[in-house]
């Protein structure tokens, strides 16, 4: 490390901000069940397993009004496809609440391994380290000690700046696993609305709340990886 205190200044934010760029990649290829050695995930099932009762108590309350709100006397119901369509909803619906967990699981998975996909195509496995190059080390260092003092004052803002954003980031790393707990601690209550055709919808934007969670992952691979291509371009061209 150099020993001029501008550089130094540099150095320091480059390395934290190195620091947690390693750490985001690291969580982003990480399950929720390894994540902090799996304690949080074993609290988590606690919890979904105790709300099953819930949201199979509340199933049957979804199906009762579904079947009131749909069905207008209950001669219709004791029509053979009135009967067989509210049974697989039934059924399907029960299904969602005993086996949610292996559901959203399942999904994560799928989502966990698009960003494999993302990340062997761009070509890197980790992320890469941002260096201070060595003309703005040499240039800083030719610099009076009058010169640098303004030099000094940019650099220490731009530092903190960086330190910022390098936080920021990885707290939305860690916002991103634990609102994937939340879902999954909660999942049986909303997945118990599809029993009903008005409640539906209850569920419908749950899953795709989920989805959206999961899918932040390879959007920040994506950025990852376009920043990597536009560096590699203007490697290219000299710029």
């Amino acid at each position: 490390m150099s020993d001029n205190w501008v550089v130094q200044n540099l150095e320091n934010a480059l390395n934290t901000w190195n620091g947690k760029l390693a750490e985001i990649w690291q969580l982003i290829t990480q399950s929720p069940e390894n994540f902090k050695g799996g304690a949080i995930w074993k609290v988590i099932i606690d919890i979904h397993g105790a709300l099953q009762a819930i949201g199979l108590a509340l199933l049957v309350l979804f199906f009762v009004v579904g079947v009131m709100r749909t069905c207008g006397d209950f001669a219709s119901v004791k029509k053979p496809e009135h009967a067989l369509k509210l049974f697989i909803r039934f059924a399907l619906a029960k299904g969602a609440v005993t086996y949610g967990l292996e559901l959203m699981m399942a999904l994560f998975q799928i989502v966990q391994g698009v960003i494999s996909t993302i990340m062997k195509a761009a070509g890197f496995g980790t992320a890469q380290k941002t260096v201070l190059p060595q003309e703005i080390v040499t240039a800083v260092e030719d610099c009076g000690f009058f010169e640098s003092i303004p030099l000094w004052a940019v650099t220490l803002i731009g530092g903190l700046f960086i330190t910022v954003l390098s936080f920021i980031m990885i707290m939305s790393v860690y916002g991103r696993f634990f609102k994937l707990y939340l879902y999954t601690a909660i999942a049986p209550v909303p997945l118990s609305s599809f029993a009903g055709e008005p409640s539906q919808n209850v569920g419908r934007s749950f899953i795709k709340s989920y989805c959206a969670v999961c899918l932040e992952g390879a959007i920040i691979v994506l950025v990852g990886a376009v920043k990597m291509a536009d560096r590699v371009v203007r490697e290219m061209m000299g710029l």
